[in-house]
């Protein structure tokens, strides 16, 4: 079983930025897409971004596009580099392991961290 943990989380002010990681248990988690979501205290987990197994497609939501990055090296790491950070981006931050390639629906992801909190203030 895939154990995934996260890391990098923190209070930043606006228009700052943060690299979150997120390290698998086991060197398999290279066959799946690895996704990130995220949930603010109120709302239900959003969508961010997901990267395919080769690190060859990525997919954001509109949301961040254009300031969020996710990445993942050839071991057992994925990682998502937030820059100008916005107070609507406070939540915490999950990521995920889907075998069934790229999709945004979390339901098709069979495993998850714990959750990195995220503080963006104004």
């Amino acid at each position: 079983q895939v154990q995934l943990v996260e890391s990098g989380g923190g209070l930043v002010q606006a228009g700052g930025s943060l690299r979150l990681s997120c390290e698998a248990s086991e060197r398999t988690f290279r066959n799946y897409a690895m996704g990130w979501f995220r949930q603010a205290p109120g709302k239900e987990r959003e969508f961010v971004a997901v990267i395919n197994w080769s690190g060859s497609t990525t997919y954001y939501a509109d949301s961040v596009k254009g300031r969020f990055t996710i990445s993942r090296d050839n071991a057992k790491t994925v990682y998502l580099q937030m820059n100008s950070l916005k107070p609507e981006d406070t939540a915490v931050y999950y990521c995920a392991a889907s075998a069934a390639g790229i999709t945004i629906r979390d339901s098709a992801y069979t495993y998850w961290g714990q959750g990195t909190q995220v503080t963006v203030s104004s």
